[in-house]
Protein backbone atom coordinates (compact mmCIF):
# COMPACT_ATOMS: atom_id res chain seq x y z
CA UNK A 1 0.00 0.00 0.00
CA UNK A 2 1.01 3.53 -0.33
CA UNK A 3 2.13 5.39 2.54
CA UNK A 4 0.78 8.52 0.67
CA UNK A 5 4.39 10.48 1.23
CA UNK A 6 5.13 9.31 -2.47
CA UNK A 7 5.67 11.78 -5.52
CA UNK A 8 3.14 10.89 -8.40
CA UNK A 9 4.38 11.64 -11.60
CA UNK A 10 2.19 13.66 -13.73
CA UNK A 11 2.69 14.06 -17.63
CA UNK A 12 2.28 17.13 -17.93
CA UNK A 13 1.92 16.97 -21.95
CA UNK A 14 -1.27 15.04 -22.12
CA UNK A 15 -3.80 16.60 -24.59
CA UNK A 16 -7.90 15.41 -24.36
CA UNK A 17 -8.84 14.25 -27.30
CA UNK A 18 -12.50 14.78 -27.09
CA UNK A 19 -12.25 18.57 -29.02
CA UNK A 20 -12.66 17.77 -32.39
CA UNK A 21 -13.93 13.98 -32.11
CA UNK A 22 -17.28 14.61 -30.67
CA UNK A 23 -18.31 16.54 -33.47
CA UNK A 24 -17.55 14.50 -36.67
CA UNK A 25 -19.66 11.49 -35.99
CA UNK A 26 -22.61 13.60 -36.16
CA UNK A 27 -22.57 15.44 -39.04
CA UNK A 28 -21.62 11.87 -40.51
CA UNK A 29 -24.69 10.64 -38.86
CA UNK A 30 -26.90 13.17 -40.12
CA UNK A 31 -25.41 13.15 -43.40
CA UNK A 32 -26.09 8.90 -43.98
CA UNK A 33 -29.81 9.93 -41.81
CA UNK A 34 -30.01 12.39 -45.23
CA UNK A 35 -28.98 10.28 -47.84
CA UNK A 36 -31.39 7.27 -46.13
CA UNK A 37 -34.09 9.47 -46.41
CA UNK A 38 -33.44 10.17 -49.87
CA UNK A 39 -33.11 6.89 -50.69
CA UNK A 40 -36.52 5.88 -49.06
CA UNK A 41 -38.26 8.66 -50.36
CA UNK A 42 -37.13 7.44 -54.44
CA UNK A 43 -37.78 4.07 -53.07
CA UNK A 44 -41.45 4.78 -51.99
CA UNK A 45 -42.28 6.63 -55.34
CA UNK A 46 -41.04 4.03 -57.55
CA UNK A 47 -43.43 1.51 -55.58
CA UNK A 48 -46.03 4.09 -56.13
CA UNK A 49 -45.26 5.22 -60.09
CA UNK A 50 -45.32 0.96 -60.31
CA UNK A 51 -48.94 0.60 -58.17
CA UNK A 52 -50.63 3.41 -60.27
CA UNK A 53 -49.46 1.48 -63.32
CA UNK A 54 -50.74 -1.70 -62.55
CA UNK A 55 -53.78 -0.31 -61.42
CA UNK A 56 -56.95 -1.57 -63.39
CA UNK A 57 -58.92 1.76 -64.06
CA UNK A 58 -61.56 -0.84 -65.29
CA UNK A 59 -63.18 -1.18 -62.07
Amino acid sequence: MSTGKEDLEIDEDFVSEETDDNEAPVEVAKTNLTKRRIIDNFLEERRLHKQLAEYDFDL
